[in-house]
């Protein structure tokens, strides 16, 4: 065979040829957009090229990206980064532009071609391409996505994906099992001997018998001990397995009465009062033939705890106070007003639709309801049983109120959290059915927990130096019940919470004798979202805790009232004497915000006792680490605004509100503590020779304060990234004005009810 040369090439170019490192320099790298992902968290779904909406005024701040639909949350994954900000709440967990899928309250999809909406649930077809995507959140944000130059069907698989996803079909799917599970595992060498302590967790979980001796013990209830008959919740599966009774009921008593009570709740301790009082808490009594009969002999025993065996009344909550659904209709249309309705009115006309929610007249009853109990327990030297049908709801909002009123430990950050987790937690809330986590419990969802946090807000509001936490740790917890990694939001009751997490274990071959708290720790391991340095916006920089002083318009004094200040018109609680009724006049159940303004303190000649009480308290300047009393006048009530606002651009102020105060005093505070700390570094050679120390800081980890003190040479101004949402940002909510008019605000607006699923009248599927 002939072998053939290749012959040369005949024609030469004299253009130089094109260099991929020529190209480098002309196209930037091409970002790759990965979603950060947690142990257990796998992605279900993506939609690439989509456009989230940002401003308000234009698309030109609109970013574009990828979104993904993980099996714990929603992401964004912009192709260009966000603008640094050094303000910034950096959440361990979340990205700035994740959602978890349980914070989700509505999947909107809408075509605006075709003129088609349709809010999705589980399971459900889609007939139209979306070309808009809306989710409406549990912690007011609305969040919108456009689909015009993603590819249809990819965003319609990732709307499904995110409605499916978004309603898990049982508890056990909720992405914190996987999580836990993994990270169990993952974790093995930072344990030893197959365990490990609780570690840095101060809060008592109130899961055994040892955290309520403590709590007797501090508060010298020395008539009450701890009963063990409910361990492996023998006999009420919502109450805890150890709980506090009087020394004189047996537990032969007790078993024999429970069978009397709703849910076999019997009479729960839950504080007692320096003289003796006692704060008690019961289910009511579903059979009348024996209700007189252990009415006695239970009343009787709470008597004889106190030590001038004065006779116990009861307070019926179900009678004065609003209900479940009540408080669940109020919070629905304050969300809308706050969220959703245009902010185009007068403003008078806004405050009268605030009021008219009747949410701020819901906060004041029960602060008012819980002031008056103080009154029976301290000025009346009275013990208080509070009664609810179930025990479970209104029964934890007063009682928890009532003993942050008298007892300024649960005012600190620790004895706060111990008191939601014996007052809420372990008492058998029901986190699961009121945060409606798994989307079936429309006709059960409430924000009980919600309202307990503006009650709290209010009294932080009015009383400043009082409490250890600020409204920004209010508002990171309330803001974690809709993230499904921790233990305390996600059960109905201590027998669930205890059943669950023992299949969990058993499924995830983590040994029985290992502490549920470790492996499936509870919030207030803060650590697990929040760097030391974010944490530091939980310090209040006036908390005058145990012997400081109260810092107040930049002097040390006492928070004083002028006479004008006085407000309250209580006549009394309904209330039942050993089982009869009490002569006091009845509170009326939704009594209107306005009550008569007193002039003066002066005595009047039909002042009850009650008012005496009131008016006395009110004439002397408040002790803050002592017993404090609300205001309840509609001018001393207000909307809580980094809550309901945080996310409205309208609402933002620059270098305004509360936020600036804290700014400032935070500083002075940060300075008072260097100086302190220099002070004690100083050291004199001999008594004649002093030699002063080098100043010197604390470590930026080690600061008290999330603002440090600005340098001698800085100008004394605010930084430019405050704002009134501050540590929170506007940017990339929906904003109303920019829909108003549009077919899609005038289905916003139709949508009263965010919980409706009914597929719209013009929607085709």
């Amino acid at each position: 065979m002939f072998s053939v040369k290749p012959m040369k090439p005949t024609f030469k170019s004299y253009l130089p040829p094109i260099q991929s490192d020529v190209k480098k320099t002309i196209e930037p790298p091409i970002k790759k957009l990965e979603p950060n992902l947690l142990p257990g968290e796998i992605v279900v779904n993506e939609v690439n090229f989509v456009r989230k909406c940002i401003s308000a005024e234009s698309s030109q701040d609109d970013l574009w990206g990828k979104l993904i639909c993980t099996n714990f949350k929603v992401s964004f994954i912009p192709q260009d980064d966000h603008p640094k900000q050094k303000f910034k709440l950096s959440h361990i967990l979340l990205g700035e532009d994740d959602i978890p899928l349980t914070c989700l309250e509505q999947v909107v999809t809408v075509n605006d071609a075709k003129g088609k909406k349709k809010v999705l649930g589980s399971n459900q077809k889609l007939k139209f391409n979306p070309t808009e995507l809306i989710l409406y959140c549990k912690d007011l944000r609305i969040i919108r996505f456009c689909f015009h130059e993603a590819g249809p069907e990819s965003a319609k698989k990732v709307c499904l994906a995110i409605a499916h996803y978004s309603h898990p079909a049982d508890l056990q799917l909720l992405f914190g099992f996987e999580y836990h599970g993994r990270r169990y595992h993952e974790s093995k060498g930072d344990r030893v001997n197959g365990s490990k302590p609780r570690g840095r967790l101060q809060t008592p979980i109130f899961d055994c018998s040892s955290d309520w001796d403590r709590e007797i013990k501090r508060t010298g209830a020395s008539e009450w001990r701890v009963c063990s008959i409910n361990e492996s919740y023998a006999i009420s599966p919502s109450l805890p397995e150890y709980i506090v009774v009087p020394v004189s009921l047996t537990d032969q008593n007790l078993k024999q009465y429970s069978s009397s009570f709703t849910d076999q709740r019997i009479p729960l301790w839950c504080w007692n009062h320096i003289n003796g009082s006692a704060l008690v808490r019961m289910a009511s009594i579903n059979d009348p033939l024996q209700q007189k009969k252990i009415d006695q002999r239970v009343f009787t025993a709470i008597t004889k705890s106190h030590p001038l065996h004065i006779e116990v009344i009861v307070s019926e909550l179900d009678k004065w106070l609003p209900g479940t659904q009540d408080i669940q209709s109020a919070f629905v249309k304050i969300r809308n007003i706050c969220v959703i309705d245009p902010f185009e009115e007068t403003e008078e006309r806004w405050l009268s639709a605030v009021e008219n929610s009747r949410w701020l007249e819901y906060v004041r009853a029960f602060l008012k309801h819980s002031a008056e109990i103080v009154y029976h327990l301290d000025a009346r030297n009275t013990s208080v049983i509070l009664q609810e049908e179930e025990d479970r709801d209104l029964n934890c909002v007063v009682s928890s109120l009532v003993q942050l009123m008298l007892d300024p430990h649960y005012r600190s950050l620790t004895g706060f959290q111990s008191l939601v987790q014996k007052e809420w937690v372990m008492a058998g809330h029901r986190f699961l059915d009121r945060c409606n986590h798994l989307k079936k419990s429309d006709n059960k969802e409430s924000p009980l927990f919600m309202l307990f946090l503006d009650c709290v807000w209010q009294m932080m509001n009015q009383y400043p130096a009082a409490f250890e936490i600020t409204e920004f740790y209010l508002t990171a917890l309330s803001d974690s019940m809709w993230i499904p990694l921790f233990s305390t939001f996600l059960f109905n009751s201590p027998k669930q919470r205890a059943q669950h997490l023992m299949d969990f274990a058993k499924n995830k071959a983590i040994p029985q004798v290992e502490d549920q708290v470790l492996y499936f720790p509870p919030v207030w391991n803060w650590s697990l979202q929040f760097s030391s340095k974010d944490q530091t916006l939980f310090n209040n920089p006036m908390y005058v805790g145990k012997g400081a002083a109260c810092v107040h318009n930049g002097e040390v004094k006492s928070f004083t009232r002028t006479k004008k200040s006085f407000s309250f018109t209580l006549k009394g609680t309904s209330t039942l004497r050993n089982g009869l009724n009490g002569g006091e006049d009845e509170l009326t159940r939704q009594g209107s915000l306005v009550s008569p303004l007193r002039p003066d303190f002066s005595p009047l000649k039909d002042e009850s006792p009650s008012e005496r009480f009131f008016r006395d308290w009110f004439s002397r300047p408040a002790d803050q680490k002592g017993s404090l009393i609300p205001l309840l006048m509609p001018s001393h009530l207000a909307l809580w605004k980094l809550f309901f606002l945080r996310w409205v651009p309208e609402a933002c102020i620059v270098k305004g509100g509360p936020i600036t105060a804290y700014h400032a005093i935070s500083q002075l505070v940060d300075e008072i503590e260097i100086l302190q700390n220099q002070l004690r570094q100083y050291k004199g050679p001999s008594p004649g020779k002093i030699t002063p120390a080098r100043p010197s800081r604390p470590p930026t980890d080690q600061r008290r304060m999330y603002f440090s003190t600005s340098s001698p040479n800085d100008p004394p101004t605010l930084p430019d990234f405050l704002t009134s949402s501050f540590p929170y940002t506007t940017a990339g909510n929906l904003c109303r004005r920019s829909i108003y008019g549009t077919p899609i605000s005038k289905f916003l607006n139709g949508a009263k009810t965010w919980l409706s699923t009914e597929t719209l009248a013009n929607d085709t599927v």
